[in-house]
C-alpha cells in the first residue's frame, strides 16, 4: 500500500489542486472582475454559484462513460475540456459571457472528483480508505493555501505590466490542466491488474483484498446496467447521504468564495489596510491548517475504523466555533473562526467520502458517489447566491453566515446520529 499511494495519491493530489485552483479562482478574481464587468455582489453570488448547475446535470452521465471508458481516458478528458474554458475566461467582456462560461466550466469539470473517489475504490482496501482520502483531498485546502497568494500575486503582475490583473490569472490558471491532462493517458493505470510497476505479489495481495471486500457487499447477481443505476436512484440511504453532504458543503462553498471578500470588507469595518497580496495570504492560512489537522483525522478514523461521528461531529465542532467567532466580532476572532471552520469541514468531508464505497461496488458505487456528489454540491449554487443577495439586502456577511453554520451543523449532526446509515454490508434499498 505504500508503494500504491506512494504512485498515486500525489498526482491526484496535483490534479486536484489545478481543478480546485480553476474552480474556486474567481473568488480572487472577482476583486478586478466584478468591478471591470459592472458585476454586483448579487450577480457574482449566481456566477459563482451557476457552475454547480452544469456540475449537476452532468454529474452522473459522466461517472457511467468513466466506468465505460476507464478512468484513464475519461478524467484526461475532463482535465483537458474545463483546461480549455477555463483559459476562456481570460476573454470576458460582459457580464452574461461570465454566467455562459462558469456554466460550461461546470460542464466540462462533472465527473472528476467523483470519478477520482471511485478510482481510489479500484485501489485501496475499506481500511486505508480515510487514509487515502486524505491524500487526495488535502489537495483543496493545498489549493486554497497556494491559490489565494497565487492568484493574487498573478493578478498584481498583470497589471504592473499594464493588463488587466484577472485575465492574466485565468490564462495562466487555465492551462496547466491541458498539460496534466495529457499526462493522465501516460501515467495512470485503470486497475491493479495492469499495474507493472507492482510486483507479482503485490498485485496479487491487492487483488484478493479487493475481491474479497467486493464479495462481501451485497450486490443483485445477473442484473442489467439499468437495473443496477436504478437501484441506486431509489436508495434511500444514497439519497440521506447527499443531503447530509449538502448540508456540510454550503458551509465550505460559502468559505471558499467570500472569505477573500469578506477579508477586503474589513478594512472599512475595522480601518485595517488589507492589500491584495495580503488578503491573498490571510486566506490561505485556515487551509494550511485545515490540511494537517484533517490527515491526523484521517488516520484517527482508519485506526478506529469509525467514520460516521468523525465526519459528524467534526462539521458540529467547525459550525459552532465559526458561530462563537462571529458574536466576537473582531478581525483576530474573525479569523480564528474561519481556520476553526475550515477544519472542520474538511475533516468532515474528508471522512464523509470513505463512507460510499463501503455500500456498494463496480457501477453502483460510481453511479452512488456520482448521485451523492451532484446532490451535495447544489450548495454550490445556493450557498454563493443565498449570501450575495443577503448581503444585498443587509451591507453584513454576518447573518448570512450565521445561517449557512446552522445548516452545517444540523447536517454533521444528522449524519453522526441517522440509523439509516450502515456502514457495512449495507442494503441499498
Amino acid at each position: 500500500m505504500r508503494r500504491v499511494f506512494g504512485r498515486i495519491l500525489p498526482f491526484l493530489m496535483i490534479l486536484f489542486v489545478v481543478n480546485v485552483l480553476d474552480r474556486t479562482n474567481v473568488s480572487v478574481g472577482a476583486l478586478g472582475m466584478n468591478r471591470d464587468l459592472s458585476i454586483n455582489q448579487s450577480l457574482y453570488g449566481l456566477g459563482a454559484g451557476i457552475f454547480f448547475i452544469g456540475y449537476f446535470l452532468f454529474e452522473i452521465p459522466s461517472n457511467i462513460l468513466l466506468h465505460h471508458f476507464g478512468v484513464r481516458i475519461w478524467i484526461a478528458r475532463i482535465m483537458i475540456s474545463w483546461g480549455v474554458i477555463a483559459s476562456l475566461m481570460c476573454l470576458l467582456r460582459t457580464p452574461g459571457q461570465f454566467l455562459l462560461l462558469r456554466f460550461l466550466l461546470g460542464v466540462a469539470e462533472a465527473g472528476f472528483f467523483p470519478g477520482v473517489v471511485f478510482y481510489l475504490s479500484l485501489w485501496v482496501p475499506a481500511k486505508y480508505k480515510a487514509k487515502a482520502m486524505a491524500g487526495f483531498y488535502i489537495g483543496f485546502p493545498v489549493a486554497q493555501v497556494i491559490g489565494a497568494p497565487l492568484s493574487a500575486g498573478l493578478m498584481h503582475w498583470g497589471q504592473t505590466l499594464g493588463w488587466s490583473g484577472w485575465r492574466v490569472m485565468y490564462l495562466c490558471e487555465g492551462v496547466p490542466a491541458i498539460v496534466l491532462g495529457i499526462v493522465c493517458l501516460f501515467y495512470l493505470t485503470d486497475s491493479p491488474s495492469n499495474a507493472e510497476w507492482l510486483t507479482r505479489e503485490q498485485r496479487l495481495w491487492l487483488i484478493r483484498e479487493l475481491a474479497a471486500e467486493q464479495r462481501s457487499l451485497e450486490s443483485v447477481s445477473g442484473a442489467s446496467k439499468s437495473e443496477l443505476i436504478r437501484e441506486v436512484l431509489q436508495s434511500r440511504v444514497v439519497w440521506i447521504l447527499s443531503v447530509f453532504y449538502f448540508g456540510i458543503t454550503c458551509g465550505s462553498n460559502a468559505l471558499n468564495f467570500f472569505l477573500p471578500t469578506v477579508l477586503q470588507s474589513l478594512n472599512q469595518r475595522h480601518g485595517l489596510h488589507i492589500g491584495l497580496v495580503e488578503t491573498g495570504f490571510l486566506s490561505a492560512v485556515p487551509y494550511a491548517t485545515a490540511s494537517v489537522a484533517m490527515y491526523w483525522w484521517g488516520k484517527h478514523s482508519d485506526k478506529s475504523q469509525e467514520r460516521r461521528a468523525h465526519s459528524g461531529m467534526a462539521a458540529v465542532f467547525g459550525a459552532t466555533a465559526f458561530s462563537v467567532s462571529l458574536v466576537a466580532s473582531s478581525p483576530a476572532a474573525v479569523m480564528i473562526g474561519f481556520t476553526l471552520f475550515a477544519v472542520g469541514l474538511y475533516c468532515a468531508i474528508n471522512v464523509f467520502w470513505t463512507i460510499p464505497a463501503t455500500l456498494v461496488t463496480g457501477l453502483q458505487a460510481a453511479t452512488a458517489i456520482a448521485l451523492v456528489n451532484s446532490i451535495g454540491n447544489l450548495s454550490g449554487f445556493f450557498a454563493p447566491m443565498f449570501m450575495g443577495r443577503l448581503y444585498m439586502h443587509t451591507g453584513s456577511y454576518r447573518i448570512s453566515f450565521f445561517v449557512i453554520a446552522l445548516v452545517v451543523a444540523a447536517a454533521g449532526l444528522g449524519l453522526s446520529r441517522s440509523p439509516l446509515i450502515r456502514e457495512r454490508k449495507a442494503n441499498l434499498i
